[in-house]
């Protein structure tokens, strides 16, 4: 035998195993993330009331988030709504929230404190304000709520926000003209089933659990708003970012009678602070978006969370981290 054999074999083995050691390397490359590890640690996710569309939001993208940042926990904290989310991200009680973007420019208007630290990630989906009536009521306007038992929202809620300008809207003084109890969406369901109430103010994604479940058991309707976008308007400041919007006639079938009612919208907000770090801020962004689906399952108003309308969060600017991600994903 040739003594040249062997050492050939041996140098065809090196090769191989150079080829296979490149190849190896190539697919972690392909594999792992770019730019170092995934982010870490704890942050505070402020939601809302128990039960109501914010607080599952927040545990849907908490789930979403454990899987495409594995070394992150979110604390989830339950509030009474929007103007608390803001001023808790504002001060620093809560890294990451959602709030309604009348909420958010309200604090700012009003110089709350961090107003100026704040920072938009993404625009979400749409609020929908709902007056919720028991369908034998007289009540067939906002108007038509002078001198009745009408809940309007928790003392720090969105609801309450705009219940007071939908009342201004229609020339009522929330504190004068109808007997105001401070129940959000946790209680007043139960108050109108035992009749203790004669309307609920509530602003929701669509369809909000708790109103389809008691329009299964009573009889109820919503009150059309939509004539009163002018009014809100001329008031001014906050009041110009609610919109027309019409309420599909399927979002609460008992409750609509197969009709579609004309109400008015507004935008939410996924909110943070230049506090947080950018590739925190880009992981969550990225998260929020490409669980848009998974989420969506479960809160039906999610699906309409839109790349091409996300960064768009006024009145606040973009966060540097949900930049990067928008650049990133730009065609």
């Amino acid at each position: 035998m040739s003594p040249t054999l062997p050492r050939l074999s041996r140098r065809r083995a090196l090769q191989g195993a150079a080829v296979a050691f490149v190849v190896f390397g190539l697919l972690l490359w392909w594999l792992l993330p770019v730019g170092g590890s995934s982010p870490q640690g704890r942050v505070a996710f402020s939601t809302g009331v128990k039960g109501a569309v914010y607080e599952t939001y927040g545990q849907l993208l908490r789930t979403a988030a454990a899987k495409d940042m594995p070394d992150l926990d979110i604390d989830l904290l339950n509030s009474e709504g929007s103007q608390q989310n803001v001023e808790r991200v504002a001060t620093g009680q809560a890294d990451f929230t959602i709030a309604a973007a009348d909420a958010v420019e309200k604090y700012r208007l009003s110089g709350g404190a961090g107003a100026e630290r704040l920072r938009g990630c993404a625009r979400l989906y749409d609020d929908y304000v709902h007056i919720v009536v028991r369908r034998s009521s007289g009540i067939h306007t906002a108007q038509d709520l002078r001198g009745k038992r009408v809940a309007v929202g928790q003392p720090r809620s969105g609801v309450q926000l705009i219940a007071e300008r939908v009342l201004k809207a229609a020339g009522l003084d929330v504190t004068k003209d109808v007997r105001a109890l401070p129940a959000g969406i946790d209680t007043a369901p139960e108050l109108m089933r035992r009749g203790e109430i004669d309307a609920f103010f509530w602003s929701g994604g669509l369809p909000t659990a708790s109103v389809s479940a008691l329009s299964e058991d009573v009889a109820v309707r919503l009150v059309p708003l939509g004539d009163l976008v002018d009014a809100l308007h001329r008031q001014g400041g906050a009041s110009r970012y609610y919109r027309a919007a019409v309420m599909p006639a399927d979002a609460y079938p008992e409750a609509q009678q197969n009709a579609a009612v004309r109400t008015l919208a507004v935008a939410n907000l996924l909110v943070t602070t230049d506090r947080v770090d950018p590739e925190l801020t880009e992981g969550l962004t990225r998260t929020v978006i490409d669980s848009r689906d998974r989420i969506g399952a479960r809160v039906h108003a999610a699906q309409l969370v839109d790349l091409r309308t996300a960064l768009y969060t006024h009145p606040l600017a973009l966060h540097e981290g949900a930049r990067r991600y928008y650049r990133s994903v730009k065609p």
